[in-house]
């Protein structure tokens, strides 16, 4: 069996149903590409008593051929082909009736499960009359559901208000690798990638698995992104599309989010969103939000004025592959080999720059450890000053139970970093701005979060705590 990277809780939950004395209704779910497909098969191979993956963008006929398909593949005799979703199911309580009824474990996976909704279908409900009048009778029974559509899967599955109300059992967000886990993988495939240079895989394909699979270490880091996208395979060039197209059955208004929130480094409250893309503010908006929150390609932020505001963030883009697409795909029409060509512009350092601080506010819980208040309570904000000239923002603000606050200034660079007379002034200016305006009481202390650490000078003393590349990969 190939290892499994990481996910070790996962695997701790997944382990346990084999185990259960009952039932078990298993919603799984994240983005494209995450590896939520290849977690089951090797968890569960073994137990497989039915698999079937939907067909993206197919009919409901052949959503239905491919259940036809799976049933012949694990050598279930059929005596009408199914027309509808209910019919289906009953073909396949039928067929696993024996089985099942043997005492034997069975695993029932229902891959891609939103890609089987073919217009309208109804398949929701139909898993819910085979789950609630058949399958939830038997403990030997797992049956797992999977979707890469995440929106779709809360909806219609976890949060149902139909048959399937109240009726998952175990529900599992499968994310992306953190640094730690994507720094095992390519160790383990034999990459000899020092940490520089993994910080730099992250920010281009974050910690997708499939995306880490096109990666040769027969490659430099900056051969691998020509080869993929500038070069004459461009494999991963039309990924982006792809992706969107998985993932919303109308993903025009997505993407749009999407490459507006790529234009803001700091992002954009939903007013402002609303603005710029030149829509109401309501709650159409707010939900295609929500959905890609829940598919991890972007991320909200609380803000702080005098309290944190309950019905307002900040949304970030989060997702790093589509930052890099979004910000470098279009030279793939001007040159062959633009990265190996542009190492160390203006260009590709402002990215690096960019992305250096989307892999801190992912990686939160790293940071709290260096800092060594992971045992605190605390509550993790953004705050923008209303009245500072020129504006302040603090994009990472760590609230401490203990009456401190942590004010995270983050900096990417090839050195450690240095604090100038203008840079320390700028901070002071800061924290005074943010306790003047804000109220709290608590003491604020400045934090870097420097890739190469803080060079010691005049100024150093300012950070009252720093935290460096290395500390974020750890666990």
């Amino acid at each position: 069996m190939e290892k499994i990277i990481g996910r070790i809780e996962e695997q701790k939950l997944l382990l346990s149903l084999k185990d259960s004395t009952k039932a078990e209704f298993v919603a799984l779910y994240g983005r494209r590409r995450v590896g939520k497909t290849f977690l089951i098969n090797q968890l569960f191979g073994d137990n497989l008593v039915f698999k079937m993956t939907g067909v993206f963008n197919g009919t409901l006929k052949e959503q239905l051929m491919a259940f036809t398909d799976s049933m012949e593949d694990f050598g279930y005799a059929m005596d009408e082909k199914p027309k509808d979703w209910m019919t289906a199911f009953k073909l396949l309580k039928n067929a696993l009736k024996a089985r099942v009824e043997s005492g034997a474990p069975c695993t029932i996976f229902l891959d891609e499960l939103p890609a089987m909704d073919a217009q309208k279908s109804g398949i929701a409900k139909a898993v819910g009359y085979f789950w609630n009048q058949w399958a939830s009778l038997y403990s030997n029974i797992t049956l797992i559901v999977c979707g890469s559509a995440t929106s779709w899967m809360i909806t219609n599955i976890v949060d149902s208000k139909g048959g399937l109300h109240d009726r998952i059992t175990q529900e599992i967000h499968i994310r992306p690798f953190c640094l730690k886990e994507t720094e095992e993988y390519f160790t383990e495939n034999h990459f000899q990638w020092n940490r520089d240079i993994i910080l730099q895989a992250y920010m281009a394909f974050g910690g997708i698995p499939y995306y880490l699979s096109l990666l040769s270490p027969k490659e430099s880091f900056a051969q691998n992104i020509d080869r993929l996208f500038f070069g004459p395979e461009e494999k991963m060039r039309r990924e982006f599309k792809r992706l969107f197209a998985t993932l919303y059955k109308s993903p025009d208004g997505y993407i749009e989010i999407v490459k507006k929130l790529n234009e803001s480094k700091q992002g954009a409250t939903r007013k402002e969103l609303a603005e710029k893309l030149n829509v109401s503010n309501n709650g159409f908006l707010g939900k295609k939000l929500d959905d890609l929150v829940h598919c991890d390609l972007l991320r909200k932020i609380p803000i702080r004025e005098k309290k944190i505001k309950k019905n307002d963030y900040v949304y970030q883009l989060a997702d790093f592959f589509c930052i890099f697409w979004l910000t470098f795909i279009q030279k793939a029409e001007l040159e062959t080999n633009y990265w190996q060509h542009h190492i160390n512009t203006p260009e590709i350092n402002t990215w690096m720059g960019l992305s250096f601080e989307r892999i801190c506010m992912a990686h939160v819980p790293q940071i709290k450890k260096a800092l060594r208040i992971d045992g605190i309570s605390t509550i993790n904000y953004a705050w923008r000053s209303k009245t500072s000239t020129p504006g302040a923002q603090i994009d990472l603000v760590i609230e401490r139970a203990d009456k401190i606050v942590n004010l995270c200034e983050i900096k990417y660079s090839q050195t450690p970093y240095s604090i100038d007379k203008d840079e320390y002034q700028k901070l002071l200016n800061r924290r005074e701005a943010f306790s003047k305006e804000t109220g709290l009481r608590h003491t604020p202390w400045i934090t870097l979060i420097a890739s190469e650490g803080l060079a010691q000078g005049m100024y150093s003393s300012i950070a009252q705590g720093v935290v460096t590349k290395d500390e974020l990969f750890e666990m």
